[in-house]
């Protein structure tokens, strides 16, 4: 019996020491040797070879063993089905970025031709493997191309003014005070529009006291199509309309008026925004001011009403997160609940000691969070947030752990196959690297204090320390938390917003002890005093905390250095998340594959190409880049958000108005007023340099510019203007549908309002310098690049059917048109979104 248990333990260690060594494998003897008193030894005698591989064979195979053992280490874990959401989440990246629209039948074929390898190949592990990422990745293509069919919405083609009947969906009231509204369209009129919206979206200076969500109104309106990217690679909003269902925007003609059999539908829908509204209503009444309104976005998601420059000074200093209900807010009510009942629970210590009350209290706190999901409005910020808290919530109910990278990846594959092109927006990206990155960190801060576990327990300290020493911790996790959070999100702020807040961490550490210890808790207490009526003295208690919030804002803000950072490279962008994926979701060495994506990441950062010259979609604003970080533009009263838009993107804090021709007084600018086409020859030995990098000079037909490469620039009116232009300019924009080429083949860049309508915004890239010459011609380089592609995705298909996509002139009414109540458009051409 002793020699059968000797022979086992050998074979047993023989296995261990094969498997664990590497580079020198020790065999052991696989039958004991019974004269010695141990009961198995060492039989090969031959010096063991300690020393490194010295060939890069020997190195590469050694590496490659390991990188083996760390790839199994990491499936018997489970790394797999937390990899998941991101195999998904890149199909449906790829099914946006594509050219063109895809045929359906491959894109639903795709996944069920590849099941078949994923469920019968267990023979073969990693081919499995592999064909389980493809299986995903066509899966999430299939996802997005079907709720792109699911969406369907129907667009308006081109801007029209028609008496519109509808239906109230929401009621915003904005800081400015205008009342925004969202409409089912009902019905249209005096024109019928052929192809009418199902929901628009438009606003009013004033609305009828007694409207209601549900409520039916009718006025005349000028709705126009949603508008596209402000420049290329920027903010779509027709992409986001369409997935929203909202087919046109525009705003009240005349003063809205409610129709009067309608007072308003019963709905389970519209009693919960008729509440809402009357919460916030009450919520603005009982506090006031700016803290009024960010209360309510709080409690009931209301945050229309906020004034601008509280918004904005938010922004600078990374306090706006606080406004949209996300994971914070949910986090905040969910703990509040949770201490409040444990709080309770704990008075009656024989009914806790008996029964399971941290089960109860994660019931009672999900009720709750879905309650307000609920009552405020379940925007999708709120739906992915309180999907991933009820998952921890659940797994809390089933004695699992609450926070782990598993949760988080069935809380990402439920919100991706809900709203599968929420995945490249700013929104879910953000939200869920910084919810990986804390995780990550999280488990790792784990892992350092089990190690430290086995130290002595140190004696009970007194009242003072322990208080202090939690008042440390409190903000230490805080720190660690702006930290973590912030770094993991900081290049999808700087892609999508070409902004980072430099005084974020500050700010935070100044303003979230006030929203966590004040605002949160005790606008929960106020939600659930509210139909006693005793709210008020809550309510005030977190205005007070507001206050403080908004002072500790505008403060940072007015010392917080330019936040502009220009243009991101996208392969900046796809580097740093696959780091991020590395370093948060790998449990072993794999994790270290993180480095090198990450250093290529933010060393290729300052590698994008950054326009010369914008130009919006309607043909309207033209931007220039000068030196010294200025935009010349050619409108005195731009659009505002454009012109924010182009400022940070082109890193140009200074912006340059036009000047007439009747303001210039200058020597230069007079020689520039004769002849604003002249050649470099023409001005001297320094040719255009001297001119290059100034505003637009405009008069009734032409405004024209320098870019600070001497490249002359003009936006005329129409072909005529453009002529004088055609020799010496570089690129000449025509405000005109209508307008023929009016130069030779080669003549300079000419865009037309046309091609700005089918194609959206534009950016055009010039030659380094003025010496960077085509033929002859004494004109740098100019590339061209439009915001949008043909064939149209289904959210720009509307863009062929406008006027001026056609080539057609604006609409003008006959002099002696005695239908006065009628919209442009109602003599219709081909096309025509009227009857």
């Amino acid at each position: 019996m002793a020699g059968k248990s000797s022979v086992g333990d050998v074979s047993e260690r023989s296995l261990l020491a094969s498997v664990m060594s590497d580079a020198s494998p020790v065999l052991l003897d696989t039958a004991p040797d019974y004269n010695t008193t141990q009961p198995y030894a060492l039989v090969d005698e031959r010096p063991i070879d300690r020393s490194k591989p010295t060939g890069p064979v020997e190195k590469l195979r050694i590496f490659g063993t390991g990188l083996s053992k760390a790839f199994n280490v990491e499936i018997d874990r489970g790394t797999a089905f937390v990899l998941i959401p991101v195999f998904l989440g890149l199909g449906i990246i790829l099914y946006f970025a594509m050219p063109g629209e895809p045929a359906a039948w491959p894109v639903f074929l795709a996944p069920i031709c590849l099941l078949p390898f994923v469920l019968f190949l267990r023979s073969m592990p990693t081919l499995r493997l592999l064909m389980f990422a493809v299986f995903l990745v066509s899966s999430g293509i299939a996802l997005a191309k079907l709720e792109t069919w699911r969406a369907q919405t129907k667009v308006l083609g081109s801007e029209i003014s028609t008496n519109l009947t509808g239906s109230v969906v929401s009621i915003e009231r904005m800081s400015s005070g205008r009342v925004r509204l969202t409409l089912d369209v009902l019905e249209t009129s005096r024109p019928t529009l052929r192809y009418a919206p199902d929901r628009a979206r438009v606003s009013a200076r004033t609305v009828p006291d007694a409207i209601r969500i549900g409520s039916s109104v009718a006025g005349y309106v000028r709705l126009m199509p949603p508008s596209g990217p402000v420049r290329p690679n920027s903010y779509d909003f027709s992409f986001e309309s369409y997935f929203d269902g909202i087919g046109a925007s525009g705003f009240f003609l005349s003063e809205p008026k409610l129709m009067p059999e309608s007072a308003g539908s019963f709905s389970i829908w519209n009693a919960a925004e008729n509440a809402r509204n009357a919460i916030a209503d009450r919520i603005r009444k009982k506090i006031g001011g700016p803290e009024g309104e960010i209360a309510a976005a709080l409690v009931v998601g209301v945050r229309a009403g906020i004034p601008e420059e509280i918004n904005e000074a938010m922004r600078r200093t990374g306090i706006y997160h606080v406004i949209s209900i996300s994971g914070l807010h949910m986090a905040l009510v969910a703990g509040t609940i949770m201490v409040a009942l444990r709080t309770i629970f704990a008075f009656f210590p024989s009914f806790s000691s008996r029964r399971p009350v941290k089960k109860y209290s994660a019931f009672i706190a999900l009720f709750s969070i879905a309650s307000y999901l609920f009552i405020s409005g379940g925007e999708v910020a709120a739906q992915r947030s309180f999907i991933m808290l009820a998952v921890m919530l659940i797994a809390v109910m089933f004695d699992r752990a609450a926070l782990s990278m598993r949760n988080l990846a069935i809380s990402a594959m439920i919100v991706i196959a809900i709203s599968p092109h929420e995945v490249v927006g700013p929104s879910f990206q953000m939200s869920f690297a910084a919810t990986a990155a804390l995780i990550g960190a999280y488990a790792a801060w784990s892992d350092y204090r089990s190690r430290r576990r086995g130290s002595p327990p140190e004696r009970s300290p007194s009242a003072f320390r322990f208080i202090s020493r939690q008042a440390v911790v409190f903000l230490v996790g805080l720190a660690a938390t702006s930290i973590i959070a912030g770094l993991a999100t900081t290049v999808y702020g700087a892609f999508h917003f070409q902004r980072v807040s430099p005084l974020t961490l500050a700010a935070n550490l100044a303003a979230m002890p006030f929203v966590s210890a004040i605002v949160m808790p005790f606008g929960v207490i106020a939600a659930v005093a509210m139909p006693f009526n005793l709210d008020g003295p809550f309510l005030y208690i977190m205005g007070w905390g507001l206050t403080m919030m908004i002072e500790i804002s505008v403060w940072f803000s007015e010392r917080s250095p330019i936040d502009a950072v220009g243009l991101i490279p996208i392969f900046s962008v796809l580097a740093i998340t696959i780091a991020l994926v590395f370093a948060t979701m790998m449990t072993t060495r794999i994790r270290l594959l993180a480095i090198p994506f990450a250093v290529a990441g933010v060393l290729t950062l300052p590698a994008a190409q950054t326009p010369d010259i914008l130009i919006s979609e309607d043909g309207r604003l033209v931007g220039v880049v000068l030196e010294n970080e200025r935009l010349a533009i050619n409108r005195a009263k731009p659009n505002a958000f454009t012109i924010d838009n182009w400022k940070r993107a082109l890193n140009a804090e200074n912006l340059m108005a036009p000047i007439s021709k009747q303001k210039n007084s200058t020597a230069e600018d007079q020689s520039l007023k004769k002849d604003p086409h002249s050649t470099a020859s023409d001005r001297g030995s320094n040719g255009l340099a001297q001119f290059a990098g100034k505003p637009f000079d405009c008069s009734n037909s032409a405004c024209v510019s320098t870019h600070r490469s001497g490249a002359l620039i003009a936006h005329v009116s129409d072909s005529k203007a453009a002529q004088p232009f055609c020799e010496k300019a570089a690129v000449i924009v025509i405000e005109d549908a209508t307008a023929q080429y009016p130069c030779s083949d080669d003549g300079p860049l000419i865009v037309g309002k046309r091609e700005l309508a089918q194609y959206g915004s534009a950016a055009i890239f010039l030659g380094k310098s003025y010496d960077d010459l085509v033929g002859e011609t004494p004109r740098p380089r100019a590339v061209l690049q439009f915001a949008i592609s043909k064939p149209y995705r289904p959210w720009h298909t509307q863009r062929a059917f406008s006027r001026e996509a056609r080539g057609l002139a604006p609409y003008q009414r006959p002099d002696n048109s005695k239908r006065r109540n009628l919209s442009p458009g109602t003599k219709s051409s081909p096309g025509s979104v009227i009857d």
